[in-house]
């Protein structure tokens, strides 16, 4: 019975929360403790140890070496105790993998579902579409793997399972923010490693921004003149390496160029793009020096990051610097424009541009807020700042993100995890066509106060509620049913080596109290 695999010493703490907890998102006898909830999934109530000759392996008889690689990795992060295997008729002998097509590329939309079924004894299978829904799949059982320190055996609880699964949303993201903070490439590595693990599968990279320009651009090198430092700079290579890592672990990169916008970086290296020395934002429309940067950057990037969406900010436009400056002012005047034309023509030309490399355009709601439906009907709206944009914006037939300020904001250290836990991205919709244009949505790690130092305890482990809500069916929305699994999470990242903080801590990335268990903290 799970009562008698209790009484190992490895779960003892874990109980505390297991089984004190009244109210628990459950199926069957015992709750599930996996993060995300899947979507269905059924268990029994036997205990099956490991045999020491169990293995992952491919039902492919030329099995991918994406596949291979994602085995190792798995049984490095699961397998980091010595063991030994169980030997009685009921233990699990290992996992046999079948993926239908391995060639499915990544990008928004593909399909990450997966058939998890592990049996009381013999062979456990996992069925997935793709080599990502393998991913998920293979994510899924390594939760459901446990250590027993009194029989040095791991062991998976509650057998069988069966456990269906599929996420609610296709984008499902983390922002991070390397110009206010360089985080340099083994950081952004950890971090791709720990949003894999609660099943997030985009990296939205705010690469710049007006505090730098780390990006050392081959076309563009003068735009490092903005970096920080020698040292806090990525290469083209930089970038590819990237994300082929977040690619083998089912992370999208989705890159973010702001414009016109927090862009006054841009002048160290090219002055002519800004207004003036002393007005340096928005970029300046009058510059042929402008547009001529702005193509090729966007050609250069589009060419290092497959994904699909490019990320082209448009928030925050102080256009002020238009009017203020003589030459632009006059340029505005004898093209007919105001300040809003020129905002608008940014826009349009920012958009054409990326169209030219089959990227589809993604920019933060003011675009929206000022030029509706005027747009390119295909971009993407992230909305941040009031959620009556994403009812707005569906209304009127465009995708949207949801991101918003307060609730998914990772700076805000003293929004707490049921804050966002509490946020619905379809608040409001009641039309099932508008809901289905909600594609997702992120947590942002804005860079301010943020650098290596301090990075993963700001991000977890809130955003792992942020995770669970863009993953799991509409209907599993308590914080307090999920408290107990959250605790869990928490503390199973902290083993796997992400600095977790103490999941009852009201403000983000602060000491524990005192001495305690990792389960009660």
């Amino acid at each position: 019975s799970f009562a008698s695999f209790a009484h190992s010493n490895m779960v003892r703490p874990f109980l505390l929360v297991l089984f004190s907890c009244i109210v628990a998102v459950s199926y069957g006898q015992a709750p599930i403790y996996v993060w995300p909830q899947p979507q269905s999934a059924t268990q029994g109530t036997a205990i099956s140890g490991l045999a020491a000759s169990f293995s992952m392996k491919s039902s492919s008889s030329t099995p991918s070496a994406d596949l291979t690689d994602a085995f190792a990795r798995f049984n490095a992060t699961i397998f980091d105790h010595r063991a030994k295997g169980d030997a009685s008729s009921s233990a699990i002998t290992g996992l046999l993998v079948t993926v239908a097509n391995f060639n499915v590329p990544l990008q928004l939309g593909v399909d990450e579902s997966y058939t998890l079924s592990v049996p009381a004894s013999g062979q456990a299978t996992l069925q997935a579409n793709t080599y990502y829904g393998a991913l998920r799949g293979l994510e899924t059982f390594s939760q459901l793997i446990y250590f027993n320190f009194t029989t040095s055996m791991y062991v998976i609880p509650n057998t069988p399972w069966t456990i269906k699964d599929a996420p609610r949303f296709p984008h499902r993201g983390v922002l991070v923010d390397t110009s206010r903070h360089f985080l340099p490439i083994p950081m952004l590595r950890r971090i791709i490693d720990s949003i894999s693990y609660a099943k997030f599968n985009v990296l939205h990279w705010h690469i710049t921004d007006i505090q730098s320009f780390p990006w050392q651009s081959s076309a563009l090198p003068r735009f490092t003149m903005a970096a920080y430092s020698q040292n806090e700079r990525f290469s083209d290579e930089d970038i590819q390496d990237l994300i082929e890592y977040a690619r083998k672990r089912g992370v999208r990169v989705m890159m973010e160029i702001d414009v016109p916008g927090h862009a006054g970086s841009w002048c160290v290296g090219y002055p002519d793009v800004c207004p003036s020395p002393t007005c340096t934002m928005p970029l300046d429309p009058s510059s042929n020096t402008t547009w001529t940067l702005m193509t090729q950057l966007f050609k250069e990037l589009t060419s290092l990051a497959p994904e699909g969406l490019f990320h082209l900010g448009g928030d925050e436009v102080d256009m002020s610097c238009w009017t203020s400056v003589a030459r632009v002012s006059q340029w505005l005047k004898s093209h007919n424009m105001n300040n809003l034309d020129a905002y608008r023509y940014f826009v349009e030309q920012a958009h054409a541009m990326v169209g030219s490399h089959q990227r589809t355009p993604v920019n933060w709601d003011e675009v929206y807020a000022n030029f509706g439906k005027t747009i390119d009907p295909n971009t993407i709206i992230h909305v941040w700042r009031n959620l009556a944009y994403v009812q707005n914006a569906t209304r009127d037939g465009f995708r949207v993100l949801v991101s918003p300020d307060g609730p998914w904001y990772l700076d805000g250290l003293g929004t707490t995890w049921q804050q966002m836990y509490a946020l619905e991205p379809s608040t409001g919709i009641t039309d099932p066509k508008q809901a289905a244009l909600i594609l997702g949505g992120e947590a942002c790690m804005w860079g301010e106060t943020v650098d290596s130092s301090v990075v993963m305890p700001t991000i977890w482990p809130r955003a792992a509620a942020v995770a669970e809500r863009l993953w799991s069916d509409i209907s599993v929305n308590s914080a307090a049913s999920a408290e107990p699994r959250y605790a869990w999470f928490r503390c199973l990242l902290d083993q796997r080596g992400i600095e977790a903080g103490p999941y009852k801590n009201t403000q983000a990335r602060t000491a524990p109290p005192g001495p305690g268990g990792c389960y009660t903290q």
